[in-house]
Parts: structure tokens; sequence; C-alpha cells
């Protein structure tokens, strides 16, 4: 007989439960990594922005997203309000699109 028998014939089958629970392995510290250095700091970057959002009133001053300055005037509804953005010219900017607060009033005293 000229030719050899291939060994990897005769070899057992590789696939199974071992195959896979390597892979899953190789897996979750991968997971991991991704979810402590992109996720999670991006949800807590959004829960500041939110409050931040939450806790406008009148006389703060903030930038939007389109990047006006400007100073709140009045709080118009649940997402909007009127910004004064010079002398006289007053603008109406959802909630939403407030990208930073600049300088934030202090409370009224009830005294």
């Amino acid at each position: 007989m000229l030719i050899t028998p291939a060994f990897a014939q005769s070899a057992t089958s590789g696939g199974g439960a071992g195959d896979i629970l390597g892979t899953v392995m190789l897996f979750l510290p991968l997971i991991a990594i991704w979810y402590f250095l992109i996720i999670r700091p991006q949800q807590t970057q959004m829960k500041k922005h939110r409050e931040m959002i939450d806790n406008l009133r009148r006389g703060d001053n903030i930038v939007t997203n389109g990047g006006l300055i400007g100073k709140i005037t009045k709080v118009v509804g649940d997402d909007e309000f009127q910004v004064e953005i010079a002398d006289g010219v007053k603008v109406r900017v959802a909630r939403g699109s407030v990208a930073k607060l600049r300088v934030k009033t202090e409370p009224v005293n009830e005294k």
C-alpha cells in the first residue's frame, strides 16, 4: 500500500460542549470590558444630563445643541422654554435641545 491513512480521519470528533464553553468563556471578559468602558459611563452621563434638564428654571443661562446661548425667560409647558438670545429677541426652545447649563441662578429665599 503506497498511501498511508490520514491521521485526522481516525481522531475523535472535536465538536461538542467543550468548544461552546470555551467560546463563551472567551467572550465573557470582552463583554464585561465593553460594559464597564463604554456602556456604563454613557448611562451615567445621560442620567446627569436628564437631571440637569429637569432642574432648569427661569433665569438660567443655557447653551442649545445648535449653539445658541441665552437666558431662560419663561417656561412654556413641560417641554419648552422661551429663551432670550439678545436684547428683545426671544425664541422657543425644546427642553431636549438644551446641551449645557452655563450659569445656574440661585433659589429664591422665602424669608
